[in-house]
């Protein structure tokens, strides 16, 4: 715990002998009330005590486990200096284990009058708000089968919990769209055959919706509201929600754990559903707006980065406490693997609200020993001045890539001049990465598509935007695609088109997996998901948005083999280098040289690319060459229309080579072995993985025989 802050083990309700402790860091309130609340709706008020710090704390005799709370904060209402105390706002517990009940977005939720964002609302909110749930300590389950997996061999799936399982015909109805049907069996198998490793999970820390998203009758789906860092998201339990979203929580986590599979939250500790300074006060705002918030130079207003309305003030000790104390919460007791922090870059900022990668709250998570130990992926962007630090968050860290986005998309659509690029970002975008921190490949997490934006069905099907069902006319969503429909805006039975849509999105599939990296692909995306074209589903819980398990022909066959690349890259250590290669020379066990090199560019005369090569704008074929001591593959991506002849390496690059893998059509490119120089005929637009017979000693290669994957 950082030392310029107060005991915070206390925080929050904590059931001991004879009943439960209750307190709160409310650091200028002038009183603060416990409020219980009965199963009748009845309220009791209970007077806390000050203590050293800011913290105020009361034991309550004979409550227990279920025990509805609240708190009332009293003090100044000063918007001047960053006060809006109203103890007429039924606050939540910001450390509270389960949140119950919802919103109602035409009750006194907000702590001013309609008329006046600065004038405070004597109205009681009791009713209108959830309500904190005490729950008491239970054993975390157990840790994830054969221990967490090394960067280097993960597969990450991000996913939604109730969009997933939502029309699953195998999960019983009743478990549908729950913490419980996502570990159901046949889900589980699922992900197992498919080669994930690691599911991404959509914000489960519980949320509400927008205001403005409920007065349109629509819902919050993705779940980047957060009202509650330390709750899971209670409408994702299937028992109701006085703490059995804890239990239930729990057990999914149990059960991927014990079928090897590990579990990353997406969370978001940038802004909460407060929203901006007119938005509801449901429980930091009434507590201490500036303490928990940034605001504007005048202390009126909310300082916002984040682009939802308020930025969480990590500039504050007691608020970067709150973070590590719910990071850690997730870890140990819930048992989480790891998590991806939406808009990282916010957290790093300082007073100033300038970006600090030397921030407080980067180094108490980096000297952890228990977050230092999980996986921690930066969404290194926000929307404020200097937000954009691809690349800059260090060593233990990963980071989405939306270099390595932008460029597979647009090599596969034809948007581009030449390779090079398209070589840094298969090489594991080494100019972004490989720094003097010492950080691997891993750090670049590859992916084409994520909840934000087109699935890869959407992106080879539409060339704009359809979000017109958000009830925004269209205006919401990036219009920043790099998609291409292919000839045809949207869904098409036309067979060559929805041919070629396939084809396209196994390329994009391929690129991920093959490129050195973290792959990351989003759920659906292997059996050709639609949103049809809709690219900011944030509102749409309705079908649009979750998962649809009735394949789709000509999609249904992407998932087999996708399956099968997967399992090849999990085979063979080549396909998924733990550090950067430099186009050094491989070597026997003897030192011996063995006349080839880690990492090599080929053109499609079977020679290594020329200075003139990689200048070649036109160039739209490209081959990387991975080989160690044992094993040697190469992998052409070619994303130019037509059907081209490539001369294949021979020794000592290859002795004999194999088609293991490609995206083409079934017949459109050879089974047999080849002859090293040979030449194979790329069809447009295609992906080939070749298995190279290679020696592991010495230059004799005689009597060497073709080992290849089943």
């Amino acid at each position: 715990m950082s030392p310029d802050v107060p005991d915070t083990s206390r925080l929050g309700a904590r059931v001991e002998a004879g009943g439960v402790r209750f307190a709160l860091w409310a650091p200028r309130a002038s009183k603060v009330d416990l409020v219980l609340v009965d199963g009748f709706n009845n309220q009791r008020n209970v007077a806390m005590t000050a203590e050293v710090g800011g913290i105020w704390s009361v034991f309550v005799a004979d409550v227990g486990t279920g025990q509805l709370y609240g708190f009332r904060v009293h003090g100044d209402w000063a918007p001047e200096r960053g006060l809006r105390i109203n103890p007429a706002r039924l606050l939540l517990d910001p450390y509270a284990r389960a949140v119950t009940g919802g919103v109602d977005y035409r009750g006194h939720i907000h702590d001013h009058i309609a008329e006046d964002d600065f004038r405070p609302d004597p109205i009681d909110s009791f009713g209108s708000v959830p309500l904190s749930v005490v729950v008491a300590d239970t054993p975390p389950p157990p840790p994830v089968l054969g221990g967490r997996r090394p960067m280097a061999e993960s597969v990450i799936y991000e996913m939604h919990v109730r969009g997933f399982t939502k029309t699953h015909p195998l999960v019983p109805e009743h478990l549908r769209g729950t913490y419980a049907g996502l570990a159901y069996p046949e889900v589980v198998d699922y992900l197992l055959e498919t080669g994930i490793t690691a599911v991404e999970l959509l914000p489960v820390h519980h949320y509400a919706s927008e205001p403005f998203v409920a007065h349109r009758g629509l819902h919050n789906f993705w779940g980047y509201n957060t009202l509650s860092y330390f709750a899971p998201h209670a409408f994702y339990a299937t028992r109701g929600t006085m703490g059995n979203q804890v239990a239930e929580f729990k057990s999914m986590v149990a059960t991927l754990h014990e079928a090897g599979i590990e579990v990353i939250l997406d969370v978001v500790y940038n802004h909460t559903a407060e929203g901006g300074h007119e938005g509801p006060t449901l429980s930091m705002r009434g507590i201490d707006h500036s303490a928990y918030y940034r605001l504007t130079g005048d202390l009126r207003d909310d300082y916002d980065v984040t682009g939802c309305g308020n930025s969480v003030n990590t500039a504050t000790p007691m608020v970067r406490q709150l973070v590590v104390d719910s990071l850690r919460y997730w870890a140990q007791e819930m048992g989480v693997d790891g998590f991806r922090f939406d808009l990282a870059t916010t957290l790093l900022r300082n007073e100033h609200h300038h970006v600090d990668h030397q921030h407080p709250l980067k180094q108490q998570i980096d000297a952890d020993p228990v977050l230092s130990k999980v996986k921690l992926i930066a969404e290194p962007w926000d929307i404020g001045p200097f937000g954009y630090q691809v690349g800059g968050f260090g060593k233990g860290w990963f980071e989405w890539n939306d270099r390595f986005r932008d460029h597979t998309r647009d090599y596969w659509r034809g948007a581009v001049h030449g390779v090079q690029e398209f070589a840094t970002r298969l090489a594991g975008s080494p100019d972004l990465f490989n720094n003097d921190t010492g950080r691997p490949p891993q750090a670049s997490i590859n992916f084409v598509t994520a909840h934000d934006g087109f699935t890869m069905r959407d992106l080879v099907s539409y060339d704009v935007k359809h979000n017109l069902g958000n009830g925004e006319r269209n205006r919401d969503g990036s219009d920043n695609n790099r998609s291409w429909n292919h000839g045809w805006e949207g869904e098409t039975t036309d067979p060559e088109i929805n041919n070629l849509r396939v084809r396209q999105i196994l390329n994009l599939h391929a690129t991920q997996v093959l490129a050195v990296g973290t792959p990351m692909l989003l759920g659906g995306d292997e059996f050709g998901r639609t949103q049809r074209g809709n690219n900011n589903a944030y509102c749409q819980d309705t079908p649009l948005a979750w998962v649809n398990w009735e394949f789709e022909e000509p999609w249904a066959g992407i998932r087999e083999r996708l399956a099968r690349l997967l399992a090849l890259r999990a085979k063979y250590p080549t396909l998924r280098p733990d550090s950067y290669l430099y186009h050094t020379e491989v070597c026997d066990a003897n030192g011996q040289g063995l006349g080839r090199v880690d990492l090599a560019w080929f053109n499609d005369r079977g020679d290594e690319m020329t200075e003139d090569d990689w200048r070649d704008g036109s160039r739209r074929l490209l081959g990387m060459y991975s080989s160690s001591q044992s094993e040697a593959f190469i992998a052409y991506f070619h994303s130019g229309p037509d059907a081209i002849d490539v001369v294949l390496p021979g020794p000592p690059w290859a002795y004999e080579l194999k088609i293991i893998w490609h995206s083409a059509l079934d017949g459109e490119l050879p089974d047999a072995a080849l002859a090293p120089s040979s030449v194979l005929q790329m069809p447009g637009r295609t992906v080939a993985l070749l298995q190279c017979v290679v020696p592991a000693t010495g230059p004799d290669v005689h009597a060497m025989a073709l080992s290849v994957a089943p």
